[in-house]
C-alpha cells in the first residue's frame, strides 16, 4: 500500500512544476507562490475550524514547531525554488532535487539516530546517477548561474532540515492541522519577501492560465499532495524523501504531454536507473504493485464476463 501511495504522491508532486510553468505566463514566481499558500491555508483554516470543529487548536508549546515548519518547508524551500527558477534551468533544478534524500539520510543518521542501510545508500546513488544522466545536456549547455545555484541549494537544504525536524518533534496534531498552519504561517512570512524582491517586476493577469494553475496548486498540491507527504514522512523520513528521485521522471512525461516538451534518450535511460535505485533502496516493493494489478485485472475480467452473460 505504501508503494502505491508513494508512486501516486510522486505523480501529483511532479504535476506541480507543470501547473507552475503555466501560471508563470500570467504572473511572477513569488507572487504565484504567495497566492497559492495564502489561499490554500485560508481554505483549510475555514474547513477544519468552521466546518469541522472537532479539529484541535495547537497547544502553546506546539506553535514554535509549526512556525519553524512553515518557515522551512514553505517560505524558504518553496520560495527559494520558485525564485531560483528565474536563474537556473529546469534540468539543473531536477538534478538538485536528488541531493535532498542524501541530506535527509545524513541528518536522520546524526539527529534521529536512524541507521541508513547499505542498500539504501546504493539505491540513492544509482537513482542520483540516473538523474545526472537526464540533466547532463542541460548542465553542458552552460546555463549555470552561481546566484541561482546558491538560492536553489538553500531551498533544498531547508526542505531536508524541515523533513527531519518534522520527524523529530513528532507533533501529535492531525496532518491536516499541521499542513494548515505550515502553509498559512509560511505564506504570511513570504508576503514581505515577495514585496521586496518583486516590487519592481511583478505583474498579474486574471486569465485561464492563472486560474487553472492556482486551482491545481491549491487543491491538488498544497492540500491533497501535502497530506500524502506527511503520511510518508511519519512512516519513514529517509524513504519518504527517496521518492523525490522519481518525481523528475514523471515530470518529463507530463511536460511532454501537456507542454509538448520532447523526451530524449537521456530521459529514458535515467528512468531505468531511477526505478532500479528505488528497488534497491527498498522504496518500491514489487509484490503490492503486482497484487494491485492482478486485482484490477480480475475485476475487469469479472465485469466483462458479467456483461457478456447479460447480453446472452
Amino acid at each position: 500500500m505504501k508503494t502505491v501511495i508513494g508512486i501516486f504522491f510522486t505523480m501529483l508532486w511532479s504535476s506541480a512544476a507543470i501547473a507552475t510553468k503555466i501560471g508563470l505566463n500570467s504572473t511572477t514566481p513569488l507572487l504565484l507562490a504567495t497566492s497559492r499558500f495564502i489561499i490554500a491555508g485560508g481554505l483549510l483554516f475555514l474547513y477544519i475550524y468552521f466546518f469541522h470543529e472537532r479539529y484541535p487548536w495547537p497547544k502553546l508549546n506546539e506553535w514554535r514547531s509549526l512556525f519553524l515548519l512553515g518557515l522551512l518547508n514553505t517560505t524558504i524551500y518553496l520560495g527559494a525554488t520558485f525564485w531560483a527558477l528565474n536563474h537556473v534551468s529546469a534540468g539543473l533544478f531536477n538534478l538538485f532535487v536528488t541531493t535532498n534524500p542524501f541530506l535527509v539520510a545524513i541528518l536522520s543518521w546524526i539527529l534521529l539516530k536512524r541507521k541508513v542501510l547499505f542498500m539504501e545508500w546504493i539505491g540513492m546513488t544509482v537513482a542520483a546517477f540516473g538523474l545526472l544522466i537526464a540533466t547532463w545536456p542541460t548542465i553542458t549547455g552552460g546555463e549555470v548561474h552561481v546566484y541561482g545555484l546558491i538560492i536553489l541549494g538553500v531551498g533544498m537544504a531547508s526542505m531536508a532540515v524541515g523533513s527531519v525536524y518534522f520527524k523529530k518533534v513528532d507533533l501529535k496534531l492531525p496532518s491536516i492541522v499541521i499542513n494548515t498552519w505550515q502553509m498559512t504561517i509560511g505564506g504570511i512570512i513570504l508576503i514581505p519577501i515577495t514585496f521586496i524582491l518583486e516590487k519592481d517586476s511583478y505583474f498579474i493577469k486574471l486569465d485561464p492560465n492563472l486560474l487553472g494553475s492556482l486551482s491545481w496548486l491549491v487543491f491538488v498540491i498544497s492540500i491533497g499532495t501535502m497530506l500524502l507527504w506527511f503520511y510518508l514522512l511519519k512512516q519513514d523520513t529517509v524513504k519518504a524523501n527517496n521518492w523525490l528521485f522519481l518525481t523528475p521522471i514523471f515530470g518529463y512525461v507530463f511536460a511532454n504531454v501537456f507542454l509538448d516538451e520532447p523526451v530524449t534518450i537521456f530521459d529514458s535511460v535515467a528512468t531505468i536507473f531511477v526505478v532500479i535505485g528505488l528497488l534497491l533502496s527498498g522504496n518500491i516493493a514489487i509484490h503490492p504493485v503486482i497484487k494491485l494489478f492482478n486485482r484490477f485485472r480480475s475485476v475487469s475480467y469479472e465485469t466483462d464476463t458479467y456483461e457478456k452473460g447479460d447480453r446472452l
